[in-house]
């Protein structure tokens, strides 16, 4: 904690220590620092140097609370924003209220402040501030504030984990999340990670022309050997911000799993990795069921047609019941269109599987196999497609996030984490 200047600026033999017996990593997570003077820049920029910050992605803007203000009104926010005020103690309240209106719920925030006052640390650590630090300081002692959030023991997870399920063989499920995935990736510029769990049949890999030696059966089989590092060394890079643990797509054994056998891959992604998208298969066994009962956002695609109708009914009404107190499935109808096929309206179909209708995508076979035969995205071949914005939608509202588009008219979900308990 850098209040009252612990460290006059200088890095405590403390830290040096902590860092010289190996301190943990801090996630993938991107940090946007709001500056007032340029020395302050400086400083949050040579937090780079330190190794533990070897993940984060870290960009600095000039402007402090206003600054960061504008920029939120018409942009998603970070995992964690770092902001500079000069203002006086009775002025901030009010700066962070207009700070937490354009904010997702999600967001911490560590505040760098010029006045060394007791009562306004403990008002805004009450307040739901995660870290006020006095400057001058040092970069070990912010460096050591993030640990504190995001690596330390007992730190809360901070990825989210959506898991996408076909009400039907052939609904196009895998190729929702893999381009759902690519859409956050893009638009939040944060990490992605996913897990192809259809082990025998999984197509992550060719949809992003990717062919590992390694992937998520190497990770289940390393059973209590599993850690941060095993992990990243298991997964692929896919794209800029994208990473995958990929199925071996092999039928010489059966892959019969228990209950909880994917339990600490996910976990262990959830603390690494700030958005998790699971590629559930089309089966229906203990796994999947526990799997579907303790992640984030379960979204269900399916097709407007009757097959598809009575399987995405039995999935919403089994997922409400496993999940009574988390949110409800979502649903998302594929391959809308079709010519000459007879069609449940989606509307009506929604009204039916008793779904929020999240997204339609039309029937494009031509874009779709061209994407699927050349290993990319939708985005990638037919940057105007329709289906892209369809893409974006979804993503931004399974992370908690609106648009850049709806921004400036949005009101968050739920109140930020700063400003949270005093407003209650």
């Amino acid at each position: 904690m850098g209040f009252l200047n612990r460290d006059n600026g200088k890095p405590t033999e403390e830290s040096a220590l902590e860092v010289a017996n190996g301190a943990r990593l801090i996630p993938r997570i991107t940090i946007q620092a709001f500056c007032e003077h340029s020395q302050t820049a400086q400083l949050v920029e040579a937090t780079l140097h330190d190794r533990r910050m070897s993940k984060v992605a870290l960009t600095t803007h000039n402007g402090g609370l206003d600054g960061a203000v504008e920029t939120y009104k018409s942009n998603p926010t970070p995992n964690l924003i770092i902001v500079e005020t000069s203002q006086q103690p009775d002025e901030i309240p009010a700066a962070l209220a207009r700070l937490a209106e354009v904010c997702d719920a999600s967001t911490r925030l560590i505040l760098l402040g010029h006045v060394n006052d007791v009562v306004l640390y403990r008002e805004l650590i009450r307040s739901g501030v995660s870290e006020y630090i006095v400057l001058p300081a040092s970069a070990q002692s912010i460096v050591s504030s993030i640990t504190e959030l995001f690596a330390a023991e007992g730190a809360a997870p901070i990825g989210r984990t959506i898991g996408f399920v076909s009400a039907k063989g052939g609904a196009g499920g895998s190729t929702v999340a893999h381009n759902v995935a690519w859409a956050i990736s893009q638009h939040l510029r944060q990490d992605v990670l996913i897990l192809d769990m259809d082990l025998p049949f999984g197509t992550a890999g060719l949809n992003f022309n990717q062919d590992p030696p390694h992937g998520i059966a190497d990770a289940i089989g390393a059973s209590q050997k599993m850690d941060q590092t095993l992990l990243d060394r298991l997964s692929s890079k896919a794209a800029n911000h994208v990473s995958l643990l990929t199925a071996p797509v092999v039928l010489d054994r059966t892959f019969d799993f228990e209950e909880r056998e994917f339990e600490q891959v996910i976990e262990l992604s959830q603390r690494t990795t700030p958005v998790v998208v699971l590629d559930i298969p089309h089966v229906w066994s203990n796994w999947v069921r526990h799997t579907i009962a303790t992640i984030d956002e379960i979204i269900i695609v399916a097709e407007p047609d009757l097959a598809n109708l009575r399987n995405a009914k039995n999935l919403s009404d089994t997922i409400k019941s496993l999940r009574p107190t988390e949110s409800e499935p979502l649903l998302v109808l594929n391959k809308v269109g079709v010519p000459r096929r007879p069609e449940i309206p989606p509307n009506e179909f929604a009204t039916s599987v008793e779904c929020k209708l999240l997204g339609q995508i039309g029937f494009d076979a031509a874009t779709f196999g061209t994407a699927a035969n050349n290993g990319q995205m939708i985005a990638e071949v037919a940057a105007n497609n329709r289906a892209n914005e369809t893409f974006k939608v979804i993503g931004m509202h399974v992370t908690g996030r609106n648009t850049p588009e709806r921004a400036v008219n949005r009101s968050p979900l739920k109140l930020p984490t700063f400003l949270k308990k005093k407003r209650a």
